[in-house]
């Protein structure tokens, strides 16, 4: 006996809307809505942790010393699209005063675009697609987005524009674009 097959479209939900997105899942952790598609996202884990609070304490004790701005961190959302809106969780995140002035509070759900954002790959996370994310920011207006690659303590620098430029172990990492004067030996992200 043959079975029928359908060739109906099968229903898919709808588009979430920002509005609905912030409203419900803004202060819920290793979710972002890409496209209008709510995306869940595993736990990363111990290293996972460790290397961001290194990398936000390093940029938040220089950010701080010289008044520059604020440095976030937990997955800071980001808006990267509007229709269909897709909002982005920064591991870490500098907002310059010039973008973010100083006697604004920092918004409670998404912020604006940052100057800086910084990603670390987690076990389960692709390179194409932590490459995707890091141009998703940029399109949306971020300066300067950092790849941090915990298994081999390396660093791919994204800007608009141009090839990702990579960071050797033993290099030192500068962002003079966003953080002039900034200048630390890439391992101390790792230690």
């Amino acid at each position: 006996m043959a079975t029928a097959t359908s060739t109906a479209p099968v229903p898919t939900a709808p588009l979430m809307t920002a509005e609905e997105f912030l409203a419900h899942h803004v202060h819920e952790r290793g979710v972002e809505l890409v496209r209008g598609r709510l995306v869940r996202l595993p736990v990363p884990g111990g290293q996972h942790g460790e290397v961001c609070l290194n990398a936000g304490a390093i940029i938040r004790e220089f950010v701080k010393r010289l008044g520059l701005g604020r440095v976030l961190s937990n997955d800071t959302f980001t808006r990267t699209h509007d229709e269909p809106a897709s909002f982005r969780g920064a591991d870490i995140c500098f907002i310059s005063y010039s973008r973010l002035p100083k006697d604004q509070k920092t918004p409670i759900g998404a912020v604006s675009s940052p100057d800086l954002v910084v990603e670390v790959r987690s076990p389960t996370d692709r390179l194409k697609t932590l490459s995707d994310k890091a141009y998703e920011y940029l399109d949306a207006g971020v300066a300067v987005v950092v790849l941090l690659v915990p298994e081999t303590e390396t660093a791919a620098i994204f800007r608009p524009e141009s090839l990702p430029v990579p960071v050797a172990a033993d290099a030192e990492l500068t962002l003079p674009d966003v953080l002039p004067g900034f200048a630390v030996p890439l391992r101390a992200f790792f230690e």
